[in-house]
């Protein structure tokens, strides 16, 4: 099992940064993580998604450029740092860990862990 805890989510104005945590626990080792987004209405749609190495990445082509991912396998935190913000980006963002260890990044994830979600509002 592993748990998941996000922070850092909130209100910021069209442009600005946030920083994501996720702290994780449990049998955390080898897994790959990811953070998925929902917005009212609409379906929960992938994020990004970061390998246990760390190596490898992916990004939806709607953030790219803007969001990175990263984590740090010592303190079982992954982070997403969000620059330049719209208000599309609005959402509640939630934090996700493999079911399985060492899965490719560029296949299909099974995303067996998820957190509570953390809001964040981008005002125009």
């Amino acid at each position: 099992q592993v748990r998941l805890v996000e922070s850092g989510g909130g209100l910021v104005q069209a442009g600005g940064s946030l920083r994501l945590s996720c702290a994780a626990s449990g049998r955390t080792f080898g897994v790959a993580m990811a953070w998925f987004r929902q917005a009212p209405g609409k379906e929960r749609d992938l994020v990004a998604a970061i390998a246990w190495s760390g190596g490898s990445t992916y990004y939806a082509d709607s953030v790219k450029g803007r969001f990175t991912i990263s984590r740090d396998n010592a303190k079982n935190t992954v982070y997403l740092q969000m620059n330049s913000l719209k208000p599309e980006d609005t959402a509640l963002y939630y934090c996700a860990a493999s079911s399985r260890v060492f899965p490719t990044i560029e296949g299909q994830i099974d995303y067996g862990f998820w957190g509570q979600g953390t809001q964040v509002t981008v005002s125009s």
